[in-house]
């Protein structure tokens, strides 16, 4: 797989480095509260109210290490034509991720990988995943979200 340089927002999960592209990040901010949904995966905290608009958070620590993380910021994303927060143990920093840092997923990860995980790097030594925001989140919760925005 061939990988482009680009600028990534990298952020910080449960011991890992987290990179997200630049362009899919809309703000950072505080932790805001989060609703719980009934029925929803473990990863997913719930829904939050960002700027008027209930939006889907996930727990990026438990998503990707399987234990709840210690959120300290939001990162709001775009996913495809949506919006998800990513509760993040803390923002790094801004960096620009070059290609021969990247490395096709290995086989082990590929085959059990839901499309979260898209590449992975190295910087300055420590490894780091890339992510994409469009298959953090299950079709239903978006469902959801848009019934209590209607409500």
């Amino acid at each position: 797989m061939d990988f482009a340089s680009s600028q990534t927002l990298i952020c910080s999960v449960g011991g890992l480095l987290c990179s997200l592209p630049v362009a899919g990040v809309v703000e950072t901010f505080r932790p805001l509260p989060v609703e719980r949904v009934a029925g929803a995966p473990e990863f997913m905290l719930g829904l939050a109210m960002v700027r008027g608009e209930p939006v889907p958070v996930v727990d990026l620590s438990r998503l990707l290490n399987g234990h709840a993380g210690n959120p300290t910021r939001f990162v709001l994303v775009k996913a495809d034509e949506r919006r998800v927060v990513l509760a993040v143990d803390g923002v790094v920093g801004i960096r620009a991720i070059e290609a021969e840092q990247m490395r096709s997923m290995p086989p082990l990860l590929r085959d059990a990988d839901t499309g979260v995980v898209s590449a992975v790097g190295t910087l300055d030594s420590a490894l780091f995943l890339m992510l994409q925001a469009a298959h953090i989140v299950p079709e239903d919760f978006f469902d959801e979200a848009a019934r209590r925005l209607a409500s």
